[in-house]
């Protein structure tokens, strides 16, 4: 049972799929060069969307236990002095709660889904 709300990673379908064959997420570029895995809460995640993967298309949203995350998730101050979840390991398919396509409408903003507010 899950004791946190999940936290969330916004994932190009192509890389997200490539993870799945592997059965881990090493993460993405950003997250190689910056040595942890960023992810987002449900407050953040809009913003991470609108300053990291503007208008992009064909992106998937993760939703993770943090919980199942153990010690190797850190809260660490990030934009604005905000305490941001950074995994730093490898994330296991079985930490995954959902993914699903995060669509980008007609003005180009992604459509989150309704439970995420």
């Amino acid at each position: 049972m899950t004791s946190l709300a999940p936290i969330y990673k916004i994932v190009p379908r192509a890389l997200w799929r490539d993870a799945e064959a592997q059965g881990r997420f090493e993460g993405a570029p950003v997250d190689l060069a910056d040595g942890y895995i960023h992810f987002s809460t449900a407050l953040q995640v809009r913003e991470t969307a609108s300053r990291h993967f503007a208008r992009e298309e064909d992106l998937l949203l993760v939703g993770v236990d943090p919980v199942l995350l153990g010690d190797a998730l850190k809260w660490e101050p990030s934009r604005g002095g905000q305490l941001f979840p950074h995994l730093y390991g490898v994330l296991s398919m079985e930490s995954v709660l959902f993914m699903e396509p995060l669509p980008v409408d007609a003005a180009g903003y992604h459509v989150f889904p309704a439970s995420i507010r």
